[in-house]
């Protein structure tokens, strides 16, 4: 049997004198649950017996230590735990593993190594084999660090999961793997707060049943800057509607219900990113490599983009109060500083411990962004991003990040630069003073596992994982957020409704369909008759993504004499960036000999053209007959090249294909609404500042429709609700 009741504790309850609780074995670990207190998960720490309730001896003293009392104070245990620990165990907390994938229920040899050897506690979790793989693979790593004294669980992580796929199939009532929702883009076009806090509350579920404790979101970057490549992350280009997003987001995955302070065996620790937002990428280039490191502000709008924290993840409902992380962004923040030291913002004692720590009070971990302390190989080289210290040591730059306010190291699994950065602070500044500063540290990160009932169960049982993630209410859930995620951009003539009525003259005569890429035969086969020849159809359906116009460098261009520096296009066509600044607003890095990053007269083609030739194609061969395009966004997109060849255009940012032909067919009424702006052109796109929202010109179509914010369509024509009354 799986589940076992030991028969002498089994006993036990059934004397009036006894002990109040009983163990069972699940796979893997024995569960205690006991009459008024919290369910304890075991391995192999013996257990403690006190005040008629049980407790888990994890330093095996055989007293009961103040951080194993589960009825203390969170924070007090933090502080009991840290002041025992010595400065190598305090290292490994600010540790945080590099992406590990679960193909199986085993530890690794590495995976032991950093959890032996280097103390490291906090694991980021990446694919998983299947529920019970992930579960049994948690089981398996909290034995093994819980038989190390002593006995600190790991605090398992994930970036975002639930993110769907076009071709997954949805069937009322069937389960998944783990539940399909609409990206952070998708989640802001559904303007409704309560959809990202049942994702939240949903997603944590499915979190804690995976044994995955800490989200590595939400990211909560104003998108002020349309060429962005992480604007998909995103809740969108407008502080009101991303500081409602990010509330929610926080309040769903941190809560608890019933929970007295709303922390509890179902939270999920939110670490926002990226403080103090990345959005204002000059150019739109990114700064996971040197050629994208600067954010700019030519609006003077810096302090706006901080309010999705401050009036958002950091004040939030269900009592947990605030994200309790934060994970700063690679750029240096060009020309805040005061003292003019333009820096990553990983390295920024007044991006982090003015602004973030003193100003806003923050006391929550700061973890760095993976590979912060690494070495750059090449301006285009995806490696370490060590931007504005280059030139320091590995041990000097993480010991730069300490002073700066930083708890934690994204990607490191090497305790040795940690322990020579306590040993710079100590030649600086005395051992009382680095004891001081790390054992702050530790407070923190392991208030985080406190809090979330780490130290009591850090177990999970497979079989219940195999029932709770992706169980069919949750897969529902998402598929109805999803249909509530799409934008219909253009009904042009009521073609929606046409297509519709045909639909309903009988089964004998079904709409006829053309789809020429891009979804599944069998899939529009069960609304509509699929055709290959466009002259034999009703209607066509193409499916395609939006412009990919490039990185903004192009090592060719550097080759042929050029500084590498490209633009990013936003369109179809080939663009000549003749509107671009002529002199970049930032510059610099130790392996260029110059500053300007201009890229103002070149040109850039888009490497899927061919997606504008398809439905231009498509349009020849439809002739008067309607033509339906639905377009995937991961930012703006300058649609005035296709717009007029479509009777019907959808607008969305990833969901199965089965709720386009859904919304085609008239099943569901769309109800998304546009998160950001969609450009008239790139003039604009190039006139805009890069840190100032709803700055542009928006495209206005063949049906004089502007594709502003909050802009969207029903079957009555354009919404005008009660949210775009609040947000627009």
């Amino acid at each position: 049997m799986r589940h076992r009741i030991l028969p002498f504790l089994a006993l036990a309850l059934l004397c009036a004198c006894g002990p109040q609780w009983q163990e069972t074995e699940i796979d893997g670990y024995r569960l205690v649950t006991q009459r008024r207190g919290p369910e304890l998960g075991v391995s192999s720490a013996p257990l403690i017996h006190a005040g008629g309730h049980v407790f888990k001896d994890l330093n095996r003293n055989g007293r009961l230590d103040v951080y194993e009392d589960w009825r203390q104070p969170a924070l007090k245990r933090a502080q009991d735990l840290a002041a025992q620990l010595d400065i190598e165990q305090i290292a490994g907390l600010m540790l945080y593993s590099g992406h590990q994938g679960v193909p199986a229920d085993t530890i690794t040899a590495r995976q032991r190594q950093f959890l032996e050897q280097d103390n490291l506690r906090a694991v980021l979790v990446t694919s998983v084999a299947s529920p019970a793989v992930a579960a049994r693979w948690n089981n398996r790593v909290q034995a093994f660090v819980e038989g190390l004294s002593p006995g600190i669980p790991a605090n398992n992580s994930s970036d975002p999961r639930n993110e769907t796929r076009a071709t997954a199939e949805y069937n009322a009532g069937a389960g998944g793997q783990i539940s399909l929702w609409p990206s952070s883009l998708g989640l802001a076009a559904t303007f409704d707060p309560d959809i990202v806090r049942r994702f939240g509350t949903v997603a944590s579920s499915e979190y804690r049943a995976l044994g995955i404790a800490t989200a590595l979101s939400p990211q909560i970057d104003l998108a002020t800057e349309p060429r962005w490549s992480r604007f998909s992350g995103t809740f969108g280009e407008d502080p009101e509607l991303d500081i409602a997003m990010a509330r929610a987001y926080v309040e769903g995955f941190q809560t608890t219900e019933g929970a007295r302070d709303g922390w509890g065996a179902q939270s999920v620790n939110a670490m926002v990113k990226h403080w103090p937002s990345g959005g204002p990428e000059e150019g739109g280039r990114d700064a996971h490599y040197s050629y994208g490191k600067y954010a700019v502000y030519p609006g003077g709008n810096f302090q706006t983009h901080m309010r999705p924290f401050v009036e958002g993840a950091f004040k939030v409902g269900g009592g947990t109060g605030s994200a309790s992380a934060v994970m700063p962004y690679y750029t240096i923040s060009y020309g805040i500083d005061p003292q003019g030291r333009n820096v990553g913002n990983n390295y920024s004692e007044y991006i982090i411990g003015e602004l973030l720590r003193k100003e806003q009070g923050f006391e929550g971990v700061v973890c760095t962004d993976w590979n912060i302390t690494k070495d750059n190989r090449a301006i285009e080289a995806f490696d370490g991003k060590c931007w504005g210290v280059e030139t320091l040591t590995e041990a000097q730059r993480h010991y730069e990040a300490i002073k700066a306010g930083v708890d934690q190291f994204g990607g490191n699994n090497d305790k040795g630069p940690v322990l020579e950065a306590y040993r710079m602070w100590v030649a600086e500044f005395g051992e009382q003073s680095a004891r001081e500063r790390f054992e702050r540290s530790a407070v923190r990160l392991l208030l985080n596992s406190f809090r979330t009932g780490l130290f009591e169960n850090p177990y999970t049982d497979p079989a219940v994982a195999a029932e709770v993630v992706g169980k069919p209410e949750y897969m529902e859930a998402g598929y109805d957020a999803q249909r509530k995620s799409v934008v219909l951009l253009k009904n042009h003539d009521a073609t929606l409704q046409s297509i519709a009525s045909k639909q309903l003259e009988g089964a004998a005569a079904p709409t006829k369909v053309y789809a020429p890429k891009g979804i599944q035969k069998e899939l529009v086969e069960r609304h509509f008759t699929w055709v290959d020849d466009p002259a034999e159809a009703d209607v066509a359906l193409v499916l395609i993504q939006g412009p990919r116009g490039g990185s903004g460098y192009d090592v060719a261009d550097r080759a042929r004499g050029g500084n590498g520096y490209v633009p990013i296009s936003l369109q179809y066509r080939p663009y000549l960036a003749e509107y671009a600044r002529a002199e970049s607003l930032a510059g610099g890095d130790p392996k260029e000999a110059f500053v300007n990053r201009s890229y103002k007269d070149k040109t850039v083609v888009t490497a899927n053209e061919s997606e504008l030739d398809l439905v231009l194609d498509t349009r020849k061969a439809m002739g008067d007959k309607p033509v339906v395009v639905c377009v995937q966004l991961s930012r703006p997109a300058v649609l005035a090249e296709l717009e007029p060849y479509a009777d019907v255009l959808f607008a969305h940012f990833g969901v199965q294909n089965q709720v386009l032909l859904e919304l085609v067919g008239r099943l569901v009424e769309p109800s998304g609404l546009l998160p950001m702006q969609l450009p008239a052109d790139m003039r604009t796109v190039e006139e805009q500042c890069e840190d100032v929202p709803r700055d542009m010109r928006p495209y206005i179509d063949s049906d004089d429709h502007a594709y502003d914010f909050a802009f969207g369509m029903n079957w009555s024509g354009v919404i005008d609700d009660e949210r775009v009354a609040e947000y627009r």
